[in-house]
């Protein structure tokens, strides 16, 4: 349905711009004709032939830049959607043959039990990162659903953050200091599953791209009566000024995708960004206060817990970023 209304638009256009072009070239033949008869009679004739002509070039000058602006649009979908394509190639691609390779050793040839062990171990992973990508997608297909009533209730966001940090620390089996979190307890109203959608994205996305020791530090603050504040800060190389909007795009990725180390397929931030705005919140891309990395702040409307306190933005722990 979503394609058909996309593709629709630009026909309509195109159609439209060919009967102004060709009323336009009737009506200068006309205008021409009227033009050379110098007879008064004719003259409130020739006059409404310019005016509509004039409006009608204006018409399709106007077309003819939205014509070029949807044509780039749908250029730039096609390249992202072949991105996301070689990136899920990719992300299939790699665990099945590894999984296939374990098999096939296992079955031709005996090895001993620790390689068993050994190669049992790598099959789980592989089908851990299959298990990924789908859930993945997946995700990405809900985001089309709109919530009801029935799922919406108070979710402790501390208890969620810390819920997902774990879940990231056991899928990449880190140590519990890899991960620190500072979090002050709040409600947020929401759907717990969306809640969970948005930040294990972005705790997952600050582990897989910190540095090789990798350092996350999780903060959550009220910052008044209805606002709550987390950020995820990780040591990594941090993200250019200039693509700080682009890479909360479907399917967007930075770099070239059959040169890239890193597995994902270009929906993690997308998905944050949709169910931040569906929630009424706002993210932004900042710099740390210090060294390198990069800081995903997400704001939302939240309450403090009764008998919780809502600390003023100088009492926080937070650091504050840098401002891009």
């Amino acid at each position: 349905m979503s394609q058909r209304r996309s593709l629709g638009l630009p026909i309509t256009l195109g159609v439209v711009m060919i009967v102004l072009l060709v009323a336009l070239i009737v009506g200068w033949v006309l205008l021409a004709v009227f033009g050379a008869i110098t007879d008064n009679e004719y003259a409130p004739l020739y006059w409404t032939f310019l005016t509509v002509g004039a409006a009608a070039f204006i018409f399709i000058l106007v077309g003819v830049v939205l014509y070029l602006a949807l044509s780039v649009k749908a250029i730039n979908l096609n390249r992202q959607q072949s991105n996301f394509i070689d990136s899920v190639t990719h992300e299939l691609k790699s665990p099945i043959a590894s999984l296939k390779l374990y098999l096939q050793t296992l079955h031709r040839h005996n090895v001993s039990p620790e390689e068993q062990a050994n190669f049992f171990q790598y099959m789980l992973e592989d089908v851990e990162r299959l298990d990924g990508l789908i859930n993945h997608l997946l995700d990405a297909g809900r985001l089309e659903k709109q919530p009801v009533d029935e799922e919406i209730e108070d979710v402790n966001l501390a208890e969620l953050l810390e819920d997902c940090a774990q879940t990231v620390r056991l899928r990449y089996r880190l140590a519990s200091e890899v991960v620190r979190l500072e979090v002050n307890p709040c409600l947020v109203r929401a759907r717990r599953v969306d809640l969970e959608m948005l930040f294990r994205n972005l705790i997952d996305n600050a582990v897989k791209y910190a540095a090789a020791q990798p350092q996350v530090e999780v903060y959550l603050e009220m910052l008044s009566d209805d606002r709550a504040r987390a950020q995820i800060v990780d040591n990594g190389q941090g993200i250019p000024l200039a693509l700080r909007r682009k890479i909360f795009g479907r399917f967007v990725r930075l770099g070239s995708e059959l040169e890239r180390e890193k597995p994902g397929t270009g929906l993690g931030l997308y998905i944050v960004r949709t169910l931040v705005t569906r929630l009424k919140g706002r993210v932004r891309v900042s710099d740390p206060e210090s060294g390198s990395g990069t800081v995903f702040e997400v704001e939302l409307p939240a309450k403090p817990l009764q008998g919780q306190a809502t600390a003023s933005p100088s009492e926080s722990a937070l650091p504050p970023p840098k401002v891009a």
